[in-house]
């Protein structure tokens, strides 16, 4: 099937297909006139790679999970080096919600304060500076 066909049957644009193949996440055929051509698994890789993304998984990580993957959920069979992928990211994502939620904290903070009394200081600052420049 041609890129159009593959983006209308997965819902997803030919430029991101395109970026797939270029990230290795997605194979293509070229014809003699260079059309991509894409066999009929690509549906389900490209259903795998979009619940992949979907779970905060960046484009390095799947291109080392496809191989595993199983089903359009898609299943993962549990190798160790799949396991050290995904606890590893699975870090990431706890270290990043800690930080998120110490600057809720520190923001909803200095809301309170303000709402009691304009002229009150607002409690210390006590985390990195660039906490509120990253939100």
């Amino acid at each position: 099937m041609l890129i159009g066909e593959l983006s209308r049957r997965t819902g997803v644009n030919a430029h991101q297909l395109r970026y797939y193949e270029t990230q290795g996440l997605l194979e293509a055929e070229r014809g003699s006139n260079g059309y991509r051509a894409y066999d009929e698994g690509a549906v389900l890789r490209v259903t795998q790679i979009r619940h992949l993304l979907g779970a905060g998984l960046s484009s390095d990580d799947i291109a080392y999970l496809l191989p595993c993957a199983t089903g359009e959920a898609p299943d993962l069979t549990g190798c160790p080096e799949l396991l050290t992928a995904m606890r590893t990211r699975l870090e990431r994502l706890d270290a990043q919600m800690s930080k998120i939620a110490h600057s809720r904290e520190a923001l909803a903070d200095y809301i309170d304060a303000a709402e009691r009394s304009g002229h009150e200081r607002p409690p210390a600052w006590d985390c990195d500076d660039d906490v509120l420049a990253s939100a």
